[in-house]
């Protein structure tokens, strides 16, 4: 995780967010420290939660005034079995400035890495696939769920699925306006017994009932969440591990949106850990896209 100094609504990104806030409804907010504080103090209450339940978190200060987004590293930053770590192109030239040497470092010394592989030399030929929020990976079923958009380039989704054995699934994916949803994880996130999705952004009824079948045929109950929902963030979770158990991570505002059968569904396979963080939520992210979670194996204590 990488805990902002100096975060504030991306206006590179506003293009094709739909997510997020319009940049000048939080100016003056931003002009006097409060959506900085605000965030700083939501991402640590989010380490603390998932400190306090096992999950081991390594948490990087971020005090560069040029990096907005930098709270959201899972779209830089992603890791394999296998010891890989991957490295990706993104669209906006300030969300480039997040990549880190320090955190490819500090994976290199605590855990097991053999490879680094490092797509962002492709953003000077206009080619991006930002990382786990363009891709949705199912670790069982071993495919990566894609929704088409110029932030997910088919030939690196390719390549990325070639390097680390996945199927590329690829589908339209739109809200109720018929815009395009810019990152695949606002609207789908797959654990280990259930996966959230929002079947009515999918227009292609073909590649829908494929996608459910996909999904079913490696034992998981999916769980339809409507357009309201992924405006929620109800999509935006992230399952984790916590010791023996099983969590899911999400917003206050995510688990405030979810139905009393949903909450079912999920608390059957695992806790919700829900935190409140609005003010990130600005941005037009949330919690999955706060964490870049780790697949690798721990090098031994020395």
């Amino acid at each position: 995780m990488v805990r902002p100094h100096h975060f504030a609504v991306n206006e590179q990104t506003a293009a094709d967010n739909v997510f997020q806030t319009d940049p000048e409804r939080t100016e003056a907010e931003r002009a006097a420290g409060g959506i900085a504080a605000a965030a700083f103090t939501e991402s640590t209450a989010l380490v603390d939660a998932l400190t306090e339940r096992g999950v081991t978190v390594h948490l990087f200060d971020d005090e560069s005034h040029d990096r907005p987004d930098s709270v959201f590293p899972n779209n830089w930053l992603s890791t394999h079995r296998g010891g890989r770590i991957v490295t990706y192109p993104m669209w906006t030239p300030n969300r480039r400035l997040e990549r880190r040497h320090d955190i490819v470092e500090m994976l290199k010394a605590r855990y097991r890495v053999q490879d680094v592989i490092d797509y962002s030399g492709l953003e000077y030929d206009g080619l991006f696939l930002e990382g786990t929020g363009a891709m949705v990976l199912d670790h069982i079923g071993r495919v990566a769920y894609v929704a088409r958009s110029h932030r997910a380039d088919p030939v690196i989704l390719e390549r990325f699925c070639t390097h680390n054995g996945y199927e590329p699934m690829v589908f339209d994916a739109v809200d109720e306006f018929n815009t395009a949803i810019y990152h695949t994880n606002v609207l789908m996130c797959v654990g280990t017994e259930f996966a959230i999705v929002c079947l009515a952004t999918i227009p292609d009824d073909a590649r829908r009932t494929e996608i459910v079948d996909r999904l079913e045929e490696t034992g998981r109950t999916v769980i339809d969440i409507s357009m309201h929902q992924v405006h929620e963030f109800a999509g935006n979770a992230f399952e984790l591990s916590g010791g023996e158990d099983r969590l899911l991570a999400m917003s206050t505002r995510a688990r405030n949106a979810l139905t009393a059968e949903q909450i079912g569904v999920i608390t059957e396979s695992c806790d919700i850990v829900a935190v409140d963080i609005s003010t990130i939520e600005l941005a037009g992210g949330s919690v999955r896209c706060m964490l870049a979670g780790i697949h690798l194996d721990t090098r031994p204590t020395p």
